[in-house]
């Protein structure tokens, strides 16, 4: 069965529905229209009884999703990321929908990417995926899921680099750090997550529900803290400050954030 949406791809392959980004040219980058679409997706698979699993993916081989599109400017997006409701209610979606969810990370998953990797159930990567943060470097930051969520995935110390330095990691040193589950070659991922959404066929849907409920129970206060999180994001972006991080990227130079501290 397919579904036509605007910004993804919905398929339902065997018992597992897989959302695919479908916005190679940007790096699989969401706007505002990618998010309602993703949500939508998400509910049509929490409801179908013939659904044990959702694959979450971009399409190509070069990005897993790269975070908030800079040259969408619509609705509640405002050029580096949706800070309304779209972006907490995906990100809420992942983590409520009683149903795992598959992160098949193909490529790049940077910024709003990562933290879609970070909330996933599972996550498995070809070898040629990169991975990281950007958040300070382009005058962006998530203090909620994104940070808090990480620190219990990676550890503390991880995290605070993740965040603070912004470097990128191969997905083989993410298998190493506990943020994804899975490395397998680029031309063996297709097989390697079917494998695992196979599996997932054969348990008991309520167990699986219970289980992802339990396991959410432990760090579900973190909603509310991203919810606040995302509000405090809104208004960081309205400053000189921040707006120089976007422009020095546009620009492709480097940035001065110092001249606006007071």
């Amino acid at each position: 069965m397919a579904h036509e949406f605007s910004d993804i791809i919905y398929e339902v392959k065997g018992r597992a529905a897989w959302l695919t980004i479908n916005r190679p040219k940007v790096y699989n980058a969401f706007r505002g229209q990618t998010l309602e679409d993703l949500i939508k997706a998400l509910h049509l698979a929490a409801n179908d009884k013939g659904v044990s699993s959702i694959v979450l993916t971009g399409a190509g081989d070069k990005a897993f999703c790269t975070g908030g599109d800079q040259s969408a400017h619509e609705g509640n997006y405002d050029g580096r990321g949706v800070v309304g409701l779209p972006i907490d209610e995906l990100q809420g979606l992942i983590r409520d929908v009683p149903k795992p969810v598959i992160a098949r990370i193909n490529g790049f998953a940077i910024g709003g990417g990562h933290v879609l990797v970070t909330l996933c159930d599972l996550a498995i990567a070809a070898d040629t995926a990169k991975m990281g943060q950007v958040g300070p470097k382009v005058g962006s930051f998530d203090a909620g899921w994104g940070t808090a969520l990480l620190a219990r995935v990676v550890g503390e110390k991880k995290a605070r680099e993740i965040w603070f330095l912004n470097e990128t990691y191969t997905a083989q040193q993410a298998l190493e750090m506990g943020l994804i589950n899975k490395v397998v070659p680029l031309a063996e991922l297709d097989d390697a997550v079917t494998k695992w959404t196979d599996t997932l066929a054969e348990r008991s849907p309520t167990a699986l529900a219970f289980l992802k409920r339990s396991f959410n129970a432990d760090s579900d206060a973190i909603r509310g803290t991203s919810n606040l999180a995302l509000h405090a994001v809104k208004l960081y972006y309205a400053t000189d400050e921040s707006k120089e991080g976007v422009n020095a990227f546009n620009e492709k130079r480097k940035p001065d954030f110092h001249k606006y501290v007071d």
